[in-house]
C-alpha cells in the first residue's frame, strides 16, 4: 500500500496485496477472538513493554478526526490491503501527518496491530518512514505517519509513447518532471540503506517481503523512506534458514524461489530490490498490460538485454534524453541483473548493493566510475565455495557483466 503519499498520488489498484504478519512472539500461542477487542500490551503478551515506554504518541480517535475532517474522501491519499491512508493537520501541533485507518474486518487483527506499533517503534533510520503515532480507541485502529510530500517512486515512473519520432509523456502530474539520473541512484541507494537496516542491524533482523517502487516514499529533498511494514517478516537472516509463509507479495516482484515454493530470505528481498533498480533504469513500471506483449513483464524483457553489456544503453529511460554517464548506466544495470540472479545464492547482499551504490552516487558526474575498491564487491568466484561456482556456471548473467563493476 502506498502509504503516507503526498498530492502526486494516483489511487491505482494494488494487485496481491494481503496481510500476513508473523508476530515476534508466536511461541506464547495466544488464544484471542476478534469479537473481544485486545486494547493492552499485557494481552499480547508485552508487559515489560510499556507504551510509557514506547517513542510513538498515543492519539485518541478523535484526534486523528479533527486531523483528517473526519477522514472525509478528500482527503484520502492511499488504500490497500490493510486499509485507507488519509492526509491530515494535527490541531494541536500544526504538523502535517499521514494517517493509516486499518480496515476493522481486514486479515491484520488487534494482536497483529500491537506487535506492528511495538515493532515500528523500535525501528529507526533516515531512510524508514518516521512512526509518529497510533489510536487504540474501542475497535479503532490506526498509526499515524511523517507525511511524504512527494508521493512514493512509482508516481514518479512516467510512461511514455512515441509519435513521428517524439517522446510524448503520459501519467504526468502535474508540474512533475522526469527524475535525472543522479536523483534515481540516490534514490536507489536510500532504498538499500534502508534494506540493509532493517536486514543487518535491526534485532530481530527483519524481512521486508513486499518491496516495491509504491512503497518507497519521498520527501521533498528526493530522500527515500521505506513504508507499509505491515506485509514485513522477522526472521533468520541466513541463505540456508529461511521462513515459510502463504506467498503475499506483489506480483511482478516476487522472487521466484517465494513464487514457487513460499520459503523467504533477505535474498527474496534482494531480487525485489533489483525489479525496483530495473524500473529506476527504465522508467518503466514492472507491470503493464499497455505496452507490447513481449514488453509487458520488465523483467521478462530485460534478461536478454542483460547477456548483452553492449546493448545496456537500450534499457536507459528515453526520458532521461542520454543525460547520464554510460559507465554509471553500466554499472546500475549490473547491479540489477545480479540482484535478478535465478538462484538466491548468487545474488549480492544488500550492504554489498549499497557499497556500490554509494561510490556510484558519488561519481555519476564522472564517466570514470566507482574506484578499485568495489571492482571485487560482485565477483562471484573470490569470495564463494566450488560448490557456489558450480551454481555460477549456470547462470543468465555472463561473467563480462561483473567487470563493469
Amino acid at each position: 500500500m502506498s502509504c503516507f503519499l503526498g498530492p502526486t498520488t494516483n489511487n491505482k489498484s494494488r494487485e496481491n496485496e494481503g496481510s500476513s504478519l508473523a508476530a515476534p512472539y508466536q511461541q506464547q500461542n495466544l488464544a484471542w477472538n476478534d469479537r473481544k477487542q485486545i486494547t493492552t500490551w499485557e494481552a499480547v503478551g508485552m508487559n515489560k513493554e510499556s507504551p510509557k515506554n514506547i517513542e510513538a504518541k498515543s492519539f485518541k480517535f478523535r484526534e486523528l478526526a479533527t486531523a483528517t475532517n473526519s477522514f472525509r474522501q478528500e482527503f484520502l491519499i492511499g488504500e490497500g490491503g490493510f486499509g485507507r491512508v488519509y492526509k491530515g493537520k494535527m490541531e494541536k501541533t500544526g504538523q502535517v501527518v499521514a494517517v493509516k485507518q486499518l480496515d476493522r474486518n481486514g486479515l491484520q487483527g488487534n494482536r497483529e496491530f500491537l506487535v506492528e506499533i511495538f515493532r515500528l517503534s523500535l525501528l529507526h533510520h533516515p531512510n524508514l518512514a518516521n512512526l509518529i503515532g497510533y489510536c487504540l480507541d474501542g475497535d479503532q485502529r490506526l498509526l499515524v505517519y511523517e507525511f511524504m510530500p512527494l508521493g512514493s517512486l512509482e508516481d514518479h515512473l512516467l510512461e511514455f509513447c512515441t509519435i513521428n519520432n517524439y517522446l510524448i509523456e503520459l501519467d504526468v502530474g502535474a508540474g512533475q518532471q522526469p527524475l535525472d539520473w543522479n536523483s534515481r541512484i540516490r534514490i536507489a541507494l536510500g532504498a538499500a540503506k534502508g534494506l540493509e537496516y532493517l536486514h543487518e542491524k535491526a534485532n530481530p533482523p527483519v524481512i521486508y517481503r513486499d518491496f516495491k517502487s509504491s512503497n518507497i516514499l519521498l520527501n521533498g529533498d528526493l530522500d527515500a523512506k521505506l513504508s507499509d511494514f505491515g506485509l514485513a517478516k522477522l526472521g533468520s537472516v541466513g541463505d540456508t534458514q529461511n521462513v515459510s509463509s502463504r506467498v503475499v507479495e506483489t506480483y511482478g516482484y516476487c522472487a521466484p524461489e517465494y513464487h514457487k515454493t513460499g520459503q523467504l530470505t533477505v535474498k527474496s528481498d534482494v531480487y525485489s530490490f533489483g525489479v525496483v533498480l530495473l524500473e529506476l533504469i527504465t522508467g518503466k513500471r514492472v507491470i503493464d498490460t499497455t505496452r507490447p506483449s513481449h514488453e509487458q513483464n520488465l523483467v521478462t524483457w530485460a534478461q536478454p538485454i542483460f547477456r548483452e553489456p553492449n546493448r545496456f544503453p537500450e534499457l536507459a529511460d528515453p526520458l532521461l534524453r542520454g543525460e547520464f554517464p554510460e559507465k554509471s548506466l553500466n554499472q546500475a544495470v549490473a547491479v540489477a541483473a545480479m540482484c535478478l540472479q535465478e538462484e538466491p545464492i548468487v545474488r549480492p547482499l544488500i550492504s554489498d548493493v549499497v557499497t556500490t551504490l554509494s561510490f556510484m552516487s558519488t561519481n555519476t558526474g564522472s564517466p570514470s566510475g566507482i574506484t578499485d575498491n568495489a571492482l571485487n564487491l560482485f565477483q562471484p568466484l573470490s569470495s564463494k565455495t566450488v560448490e557456489d561456482q558450480d551454481v555460477l556456471q549456470c547462470e543468465s548473467v555472463p561473467r563480462d557483466v561483473y567487470s563493469l563493476l
